[in-house]
């Protein structure tokens, strides 16, 4: 079984005011298979979003490992944790943060160059938008967008560059039912398509159907951990 993202004891703790600590992380082991929908399932402040910022090194553990497709990112300096982030990874987060003076074509186009992409950009961004169904509307504004259509013109975004994983934190959170649902099979298509691994965070019990690999956070531990075809 080949892994992108592998953890080992890993925990995260905070300073608090009265000089001691909070532990929102309390040794995490986990596996995400490559080519997988992984959910990462909790309540506000089981230390979900925590432990997302880890996998995606936008932050550091205060103990244990963390594997990036083979890469034990305690041995890699800052400079080769950017680099993993802007070529390797996609972010999709509840607030889709779409530049408003830009259309569709040129929020996914902006993706591209921060990524560095060196293929035929008017062609990725063209495959992309037809992905995430919004080839007839490449040209509107994100005020002329529903919800819905802006969370797919932010995934068209994130998976524009073709990285390696996708983080998604709550992406269906400020969506109503049906658009994310929506957002969801846009998600399953791109992992069995695409091949992109995708790993995020929800606490709607609608949607555990749609992942690969649920795993459920409490109090900063994983509790449960259940395959689809279990």
């Amino acid at each position: 079984m080949a892994y992108m993202i592998e953890t080992k004891n890993l925990h995260k703790s905070f300073p608090l005011g009265s000089g001691e600590e909070l532990e929102v992380l309390k040794g995490i082991d986990l596996k995400i298979e490559k080519g997988r929908l992984t959910i990462l399932k909790g309540r506000s402040g089981s230390g979900k979003t925590t432990l997302l910022n880890i996998l995606s090194v936008l932050d550091t553990p205060t103990e244990g490992e963390l594997i990036i497709d083979g890469e034990n990112m305690n041995e890699a300096n800052d400079s080769r944790k950017e680099k993993i982030r802007r070529y390797d990874m996609g972010f999709v987060f509840q607030a889709v943060a779409l530049l408003p003076i830009l259309s569709a074509y040129e929020n996914v186009q902006f993706g591209l160059r921060l990524a560095g992409y060196e293929g035929d950009q008017d062609q990725r961004i063209k495959e992309v938008l037809r992905i995430v169904g919004l080839q007839k509307r490449m040209n509107h504004m994100p005020g002329q967008l529903s919800g819905g259509e802006q969370q797919r013109v932010a995934i068209a975004r994130a998976v524009g560059h073709k990285p390696k994983i996708i983080f998604a934190d709550e992406p269906t959170g400020a969506l109503d039912t049906d658009s994310g649902i929506a957002v969801m099979k846009l998600f399953r298509e791109l992992v069995e398509k695409e091949g992109i691994t995708i790993l995020m965070t929800t606490h709607d019990p609608n949607l555990m159907p749609l992942g690969d690999v649920v795993y459920e956070m409490e109090d900063g531990e994983i509790r449960n951990a259940g395959r689809k075809e279990e």
